[in-house]
Parts: structure tokens; C-alpha cells; sequence
């Protein structure tokens, strides 16, 4: 990135250089997109003009994760200090450099959001009503506008972390055209489970709302797609070349495959599926059901996450 930081110029056979903390910034990003991605589509969807539970619980999540996720991104650089030098040094041929582009647009449309869902609250502070008032008086009157450019930015954020690590042309788990798509659902999924938790755990929704129905009724196809994509992933790699064909021991041999069998197939599909549709209606629709599944998703789509992060960097063409 003109000079700023190469991100993929100590990249070497078997060796790991991204660690957890981008694995975890993998996650958060995603879980920020796919969170306002879904709560705008619902909106849009019902019509509706109130501010509800659920629109507040993806807002707040939405804005935190994309704040975590950039801290996250930023100690993992090898001179942190420096990170200022991403923002001001863009190379438009860089995958890394047009997703921070997208963040400094994106950040910013995700706090807008914030303001849309908590301003009667915020108003309630008199210090900054004054304040508040003024930015709302501008940004109500393009909020379409603004929806419009948060569900685009919210749809590329979580597209972004998919091609940040596919454009690594020496590492055949990650250098696939599926990752981008894989991401996108994966973030879809972390989304929803994580704004039904907040939005019943702070806001006081009802885990049998009209909203929550509605995530549930998202949340079987999202889930049938991340198998998929993971299913075309595999696929590739077991037909394709000899190099290929090798980085797909990740799934069958050693570590990284209890992490995928145990981790994502287990935790994050098996386990909401067993709660659900396998122990009964009555169990299915108690809070407990309802908090250990959403958890169990998030769980998984970081275990994903990790997979891919680290048996991606392990198998590489010499």
C-alpha cells in the first residue's frame, strides 16, 4: 500500500503469520455487517417506522463489533503505532486498501445508526441534546439515503474479509472464489444470532416476537447456505490440482479438522439444529434453547473462521 504496510510480504511455506486476533476481527466485522444487513432488510421488509428492539440491538452490536474487530486489526500489525499510514496511503489496486476505504464509510453510517436507534435516549442527556438534534436534523433528511448506503456497506464489509485473505494466490484453501460468498453467509449468521441476543437480553424483546420469528424464519436458509458454500470449497479442493488435493487433509487429519468437525459442523450447525428440531417443541421454545443456540452459531462462525485462517496459511504451493 504505497510503501505503508506489504500485508502479505512475510507469508512463507507452513507458516502461520495471521494469528487469533484477525481470526477474531474476521468474526466481529462480519457479525457487523450481517447484523445491520439483517435488521434493515426486516425493516424494509414490515414497513416499519418505529424503532424496535431488535433495530437497537443491531445497531449497538453492529457499531461495538466493527469498533472491536478494528482494534483487533490494528494490534495484530507488527508496528500498530503506525496504523494511521493505512488511512492516509490508498492503493486502489490493493484488496486490503478498498476494505479500508469501505471501514472509514462504513464506521461512521454504522454510529449514524446508533443515532437513528437511540435518539429519544439521547435527547434525554442535556448536554448533548443540542448536539444530537442538529445531526439528526441533517441525517433525517436523506435517511433514506442513508439506509440505502449502510445496507451496501454492510453487505461489502462483510464480502471484504472474504477477498482480504482469497487474494493469497499461494495458499489454495483460501485463494477461492467461494470465500467472498462463504463470508458473506457466515456473517448473515453470526448477525442474527448476535442481535437476537442483545435485542432480548437488553431491550427486552420477546424471544417469540414477530421479529424473532421473522430471524428465525432468515436463519435455517442462511445456515443451508454456509453448507453449501462450505460443500463447494471442499469440493474444489478434492478435484483440483495435486496442491489442492493436499490442503484438503486439513478437513480429514490432525488439529485443524476437530476444530472444523467439532467447532463449526458440531457446535455451530449441529447444535442449534438438535435444539431445535431434535429435544421437542416445548424445549425448543424455552430461553435456554434460545440463548444456547444463538451462541452455539456465533461459536461456530468463529471456529470457521479460524479454520480457514490458519489450515489456509498451513497448506501452501512451495
Amino acid at each position: 500500500m504505497n510503501g505503508a504496510i506489504n500485508f502479505t510480504e512475510t507469508f512463507s511455506h507452513g507458516a502461520v503469520v495471521w494469528h487469533w486476533p484477525i481470526a477474531v476481527y474476521l468474526l466481529l466485522a462480519g457479525m457487523s455487517g450481517g447484523a445491520l444487513i439483517v435488521a434493515i432488510l426486516i425493516r424494509y421488509y414490515k414497513k416499519q417506522c418505529e424503532i424496535t428492539p431488535l433495530f437497537k440491538g443491531a445497531s449497538l452490536l453492529s457499531l461495538v463489533t466493527i469498533l472491536l474487530g478494528m482494534v483487533c486489526l490494528v494490534a495484530d500489525l507488527d508496528r500498530p503505532l503506525l496504523f494511521w499510514k493505512i488511512l492516509i496511503n490508498y492503493n486502489f489496486n490493493s484488496v486490503m486498501s478498498i476494505g479500508v476505504a469501505a471501514l472509514c464509510i462504513y464506521i461512521p453510517l454504522s454510529f449514524v445508526m446508533c443515532l437513528y436507534a437511540f435518539e429519544k435516549e439521547l435527547l434525554g442527556f442535556g448536554i448533548f441534546s443540542g448536539l444530537i438534534k442538529f445531526i439528526m436534523a441533517i441525517v433525517n433528511a436523506i435517511r433514506p439515503l442513508v439506509f440505502v448506503l449502510t445496507l451496501i456497506f454492510a453487505v461489502a464489509i462483510c464480502a471484504y474479509t472474504g477477498f482480504l485473505i482469497s487474494v493469497l494466490v499461494r495458499f489454495p484453501i483460501l485463494n477461492t472464489a467461494v470465500l467472498p460468498a462463504l463470508f458473506v453467509a457466515s456473517g448473515l449468521s453470526a448477525g442474527i444470532a448476535g442481535s437476537s441476543i442483545i435485542a432480548a437480553l437488553f431491550f427486552g424483546e420477546d424471544t417469540h416476537s414477530s421479529d424473532m420469528k421473522t430471524l428465525h424464519t432468515i436463519e435455517w436458509p442462511v445456515l443451508v447456505a454456509e453448507i453449501l458454500l462450505i460443500s463447494m470449497l471442499f469440493v474444489s479442493l478434492i478435484i483440483g490440482s495435486d496442491v489442492q488435493k493436499a490442503a484438503s487433509v486439513a478437513f480429514f487429519d490432525g488439529f485443524y479438522a476437530k476444530m472444523f468437525w467439532i467447532g463449526v459442523m458440531g457446535v455451530g450447525f449441529g447444535l442449534p439444529l438438535v435444539l431445535n428440531f431434535c429435544l421437542g417443541k416445548t424445549f425448543a421454545h424455552t430461553r435456554l434453547a434460545f440463548y444456547v443456540s444463538a451462541l452455539a452459531s456465533i461459536v461456530g462462525v468463529l471456529m470457521l473462521r479460524m479454520f480457514i485462517l490458519y489450515a489456509g496459511q498451513t497448506y501452501s504451493i512451495l
